[in-house]
């Protein structure tokens, strides 16, 4: 039995992978992305403590519900950052035959070729594809990321790809093309997904009493992104 901390969970997940879906969101993320809506789930030493044991015992009652290829998503956060907790849930799941997914920017600190045994499906969230803008955009390099497709490749793990399009930042034609030439060196690619850019999060920056410094930026209109999408295809 092994403990973790997790920021929140949502029982009926729709949009977090393949049918209807529970959604672990645990706590700690080292990057700090711009468009960032969950600021909350950054601290490390904040949220909920859980045994493996607990929250695998929750799961299970939901899952009469995981119909569609339904099942669990860790998200965050960042679930790599919990690498030996992450991994326990994992087993756990696989152990009690329920579809596993993870929700990740790519960044954690190691382990990943026994993690994606137990990885259904990553929903692997691309924040930018040069260092340099990959740095402003998150405040980290882009090391990280590469490290873990390398480990996706070698790797059976179905991925899905996501982008979020921010206007005036990743809404170029030139930063898609640019995209697509990077999205080719990942394999076993079943869907990509450009997500338009929301302000929903603003609020909880308010009450955290933290900057946040896309204010300025208008949501990303949702027709445009969609024909960015295609471009893709």
């Amino acid at each position: 039995m092994i403990n973790g901390r997790i920021h929140s969970f949502e029982s009926m997940g729709l949009v977090d992978g393949p049918g209807i879906r529970n959604v672990v969101f645990m706590q700690g993320c080292p990057l700090r992305c711009l468009f960032c809506h969950n600021p909350d789930t950054w601290d490390f030493n904040s949220g909920t403590e859980i045994s493996s044991k607990d929250l695998i015992n929750k799961i299970i009652k939901f899952k009469p519900y995981f119909r569609n290829n339904g099942g669990v998503t860790f998200s965050g956060g960042e679930p790599l950052m919990q690498p030996e907790f992450l991994l326990e849930m994992l087993k756990l799941c696989k152990e009690n035959n329920i579809h596993t997914a993870i929700d990740t920017s790519g960044y954690g600190i190691g382990n990943y070729d026994e993690i994606l045994k137990y990885t259904d499906l990553v929903l692997l969230d691309i924040k930018h594809v040069n260092n340099e803008d990959f740095k402003t955009i998150t405040g980290v390099t882009i090391d990280k990321l590469k490290e873990f497709i390398e480990a996706i490749n070698f790797s059976n793990t179905k991925v899905w790809i996501r982008h979020v399009v921010v206007p005036g930042i990743t809404d170029s034609d030139s930063h898609i093309k640019e995209l697509k030439n990077f999205i080719k060196t990942i394999k076993n690619i079943e869907k990509i997904e450009l997500l338009p850019y929301h302000t929903l999060g603003v609020e909880k920056y308010q009450i955290l009493k933290k900057d946040y410094k896309l204010k300025h930026i208008k949501p990303m209109d949702k027709v445009l992104c969609k024909s960015l999408e295609k471009k893709l295809q």
